[in-house]
């Protein structure tokens, strides 16, 4: 799901870039020292998961786990999503620089979004907590698709069609990461709880 650099227009860019550095400032401000660690596992996994991609277009398809992310971390997961996305984008060349608040923007606040909506059903437990991990996961990736498709026909009505096909290309995705989403919060449950319970917000 990384845009590549050259194909977004300067409007989208710096548009993206300055709402992506206003929402990381707001969740460094939220970030509890206390929790570096469970931040730094996430940021870790997104960064893996993100690894093995199949390019399609301007953009590729991955796991992205931003729905674990956002339901475990809140705004936190801005800060989580642009360090893994810069190390991808110098290391491996995924993305790039010019792209980072793009990107950030299309991964992070779908999952910022799914923390409001889903997160409170997870302490129900059962049957509704796997619920609510597998919406997670879903729409977290639906709505990043959509972002992603938004932000190639707002710089040029002429990716419309490639837009469209990236957008139709997620949705087997959209369904493994909602499965692999509740697999890990069903076992964070288990094993973990205080890291899948405690408050990303503070």
């Amino acid at each position: 799901m990384h845009i590549s650099e050259g194909v977004l227009s300067a409007p989208v860019l710096i548009g993206c870039g300055a709402a992506a550095a206003t929402c990381t400032a707001v969740g460094l401000k939220k970030l509890d020292m206390d929790r570096i660690m469970h931040v730094s596992l996430l940021t870790s996994t997104f960064f893996v998961a993100s690894l093995i991609h199949v390019p399609l277009g301007p953009a590729s398809i991955h796991l992205v786990l931003n729905g674990l992310l956002g339901i475990v971390l809140g705004w936190v997961c801005f800060p989580a999503i642009v360090t893994a996305l810069l190390l991808q984008a110098l290391l491996f060349q995924y993305g790039g620089i010019t792209v980072l608040g793009v990107n950030t923007i299309i991964m992070a606040l779908p999952a910022v979004f799914a923390y409001y909506i889903v997160r409170p059903w997870l302490v129900s437990g059962g049957g509704k907590r796997a619920v609510a991990a597998f919406l997670a996961g879903f729409i977290t990736i639906l709505f990043s698709s959509i972002l992603l498709a938004l932000a190639l026909v707002t710089s040029d009505k002429g990716f419309f069609h490639s837009a469209s096909i990236l957008l139709a290309a997620q949705f087997p995705l959209m369904i493994v990461e909602g499965f692999i989403t509740m697999f890990a919060v069903h076992f964070l449950a288990k094993v973990q709880p205080d890291f899948l319970y405690s408050e990303a917000l503070q």
